[in-house]
């Protein structure tokens, strides 16, 4: 008689925060792209006193071009609520939350975000790491 075992091996994450770039490496209202395990985020410094504003990371796979673009969008804001548009289509995506605040009558879809810390200079990434 052969036993096998039904209990499933789930794949484990480990968070961590991962160091990305040098603040310095960042310029106000404009994005980079960095590549952490295979993925690709988006990194955006906004403006704030001496242009030590806020820095968000969202995943810079347009959700609905399928491209690897958000880096390269367009930043601005929506009320209170930083923002970037798609260079392909221009919707309009919450750097805070990742939501599409402007869908252009297509369905809903977000950007997948992490949070950022700054330590020493240095932007980190809160990172799953898979094992």
């Amino acid at each position: 008689m052969t036993i096998v075992s039904t209990a499933e091996k789930r794949p484990t994450r480990t968070w961590e925060w991962v160091r990305v770039c040098a603040v310095a490496d960042l310029e106000p209202e404009r994005g980079r792209a960095a590549l952490i395990d295979g993925v690709q985020l988006a990194l955006f410094l906004l403006h704030g006193p001496d242009d030590g504003g806020p820095i968000f990371a969202v995943s810079n796979l347009d959700p609905y071009s399928g491209a690897n673009v958000i880096s390269r969008g367009i930043v601005g804001t929506r009320a209170d609520a930083p923002t970037v548009a798609s260079p392909m289509y221009k919707q309009v995506f919450d750097l805070r939350t990742g939501a599409c605040l402007d869908t252009l009558g297509k369905d809903e879809r977000s950007l997948e975000t992490w949070p950022v810390a700054v330590r020493a200079g240095d932007v980190f990434v809160r990172w799953a790491a898979r094992s």
